[in-house]
Formats: C-alpha cells, structure tokens, sequence
C-alpha cells in the first residue's frame, strides 16, 4: 500500500507539471486575403518648420494603413499575455505617452525599475531607443515589450495566434503590407507598423516657444528672463547650462549622460548602470537617454527612475550641482540661480507645452 500511495502522488505531480507547462500554440490555417484591395498611400509628416529633415528605414516607409494598424496595435491590450496590457498602458497622450508613474506595473503586477518615457517626437530618435538606448531602432524597440516578463509578459507566436484569428487584423495588415494570407501576420510586420505610428508622433508646432521662434508670440518678461537662462543668452545674469543637452529644436541632444542624480565614488556604485550595461563599457555607466524637454510641464515624474515629482525639484538639483557622482557631466556645477531666476526658469520650461500634439484625434484611441 505505501508503494501503491507513493506512485499516486507520483502521477498527480506529473500531471501538476504537464499543466503547469504553456501549451504549443497551434498554427491557424492561412486565409486568403488577395480579395482585399492592397492600395498604399504614403503617410506624410509635417514637423514644425524649425525641425531637422525627417528621415525613415527604406524598408518601413510610412503609410496611411500601416500608421492606423500600428495605432490599433499601440491601443490594443491584445498584445499582453492576458489581454489586460497595450503599450498606451504606459504610454498615453495625456502624459505626452508617458503614464506619469514613478515606474509602471506589468500584467503580472510586477514594479518595472524605471520610469516610462515620453514619446512625443521618438521618431527622431536616431542615437537608439530605451533610456539605456538598447534597441537601435523603433522596428528593434516594439519587439521588446510584448516578451518582457515585467511589462506584457507574452510570446510573440501566441500573439501572433491571436491577430491571425481576429476579425479585424487579417485586412489591417492586408492593407499595410500587401500580404497575400495571413501568414504574413507577422512580429516583424507587427513592429513595423507599431514604429510607423510612433513616427506619427510629432510636435504640432504650436506651442508658445514655437510660435516664438516663428515670431508669432512674444514672451513674457518672466519667460524671457528664463529663455537667456536656458540659452546662456545674457552675460549680466547666471546661466542655466541647459542647452547644452537640451539642444534647440528638439530639446534634446540626442546623447546618454550623466546628470548626477545618483551618488557613486566608483562607476560599480550604480545600482543601474544604464547605457553602461549595453555597451559594457565600465565608464558609461550610469549615463541615460537625456529626454526632449518638450511638454515636460505634462510628463512628471522626472528622471529615468522618477525620483522628482515636480519641475521646482528638478531645478533645485541642477542649481545645486547635483550629487556627487563619477562620470558626471563636467557643466554640472552650483549655478547661483536665485528663486526668481528658477521661476523665471519653469516658466520658459511651460512655453514648450504642446497641447494640441496630446489632444490631436489622430493620436487616441481608435476605440474610443
């Protein structure tokens, strides 16, 4: 009997087990699509005047199709394991495509160790992707959170399961890409077009410091005062350095910094050690993606991992020369900014507000 009881657990365990282990995705039948009329009409962006060339792979150029399907994509939390998460879950207009937590939360509830970023104007992006700039390209970039364990914790061929039996899905990529059957639902086609619609994502060219540069507005005297801070424009007052990474017109210079924010004697000291642990270089680490400042007034918390809730924190930092970190960028100094100065300073920062790119309908959910 004690045998016959050993061998019956021994069996339960086995089953335990064989239900514990993700089944194989079965392969739905390939569809006919060709009766779906495959019509391209490239996608054209009108960035505001002031704006660099716009340029795009050869081999993803932007369509009208190809931006609405990645849109349906970006919205839709079929892409998570348990159709619970989409990428706008961290990323939606109304934070800039930022969710405005210090980290974000997977399906699985687990804590992410960063804060997500914003994504207005990712298409110019062309220095890499991620605030440790692990994915070159946007097509690279769009892979990667589907199978993160923290973030939507799937695997690409159950995703792809899922948009090749939908009602939907088979005539979206149909005409995007001109497959012939759903075979070509793809995760390449996939990421394709999620990049194309965050390419999409451009400022409207109609906020106070644009109109500025246009000579349609003029500043305030207060925002005035924070634009020679931020431009070191006025020899008679001290100047904020904030140009220098916070480059004109995208508000960033595109580069992986270190801004102090963490205190470390030895490049080992960084708990994160950003763009470091990519390239594997010991004396990047701790250096991050700096971020555009465009909306930043929409986009708290701040910091790649949050750790400033407000503008007036952030600028306490930098007046302060910020901790004492190895690495640190050589212009992170004590600035000798009085409280006017700061105000003057954040009051500059809201002319980059752009709200007309968060509200743009183009930008929403296709589903309301």
């Amino acid at each position: 009997m004690r045998f016959l009881g050993i061998a019956f657990l021994m069996i339960i365990g086995l089953i335990v087990v064989s239900c514990s282990i993700d089944e194989p995705v079965i392969e739905p039948m390939p569809v006919d699509l060709t009766s779906i009329p495959y019509n391209p009409i490239e996608y054209i962006i009108l960035p505001p005047d002031s704006f660099p060339i716009f340029e795009q792979p050869t081999n993803n150029i932007m369509t009208f199709d190809g931006v609405q399907l990645g849109r349906a994509l970006f919205y839709d939390p079929i892409l998570s394991k348990d159709s619970t998460m989409s990428c706008a879950s961290c990323h939606l207009p109304n934070g800039s495509f930022t969710d405005n937590l210090k980290v974000s939360l997977g399906v699985e509830d687990i804590a992410g160790t960063r804060s997500s970023m914003a994504l207005l104007n990712v298409g110019y992006y062309y220095n890499g992707l991620f605030w440790d700039g692990r994915a070159r390209t946007l097509e690279e970039q769009a892979l990667l959170p589907v199978e993160d364990p923290i973030e939507q914790n799937a695997t690409w061929p159950e995703v792809i399961s899922k948009l090749k039996k939908s009602e939907v899905y088979p005539e979206l990529f149909r005409k995007s890409f001109g497959i012939p059957n759903t075979n070509g639902i793809t995760k390449e086609n996939a990421a394709k077009a999620i990049a194309q619609f965050e390419r999409s994502l451009v400022s409207s060219g109609n906020s106070k410091y644009d109109k500025a540069v246009m000579g349609r507005y003029i500043y305030t005297d207060q925002e005035l005062l924070g634009f020679k801070i931020f431009f070191d424009a006025d020899p008679l007052i001290p100047d904020g350095e904030c140009f220098h990474c916070h480059s004109a017109p995208l508000l960033t210079n595109n580069e992986y910094m270190n801004n102090g924010i963490t205190e470390a004697l030895e490049f080992e000291d960084f708990r994160d050690l950003g763009l470091g642990a990519i390239s594997g270089e010991r004396i990047e680490n701790g250096k991050f993606r700096v971020p555009t400042l465009r909306n930043i007034e929409f986009s708290a918390p701040y910091m790649h991992d949050g750790q400033f809730e407000t503008l007036e924190e952030v600028i306490d930092h930098y007046n302060s020369g910020g901790k004492e970190s190895i690495g640190k960028d050589a212009l992170l100094q004590p600035l000798g900014l009085t409280e006017e100065h700061q105000a003057a300073l954040i009051a500059f920062l809201k002319t980059l507000n752009d709200v007309d790119f968060m509200n743009d309908p183009g930008y929403q959910d296709p589903n309301g």
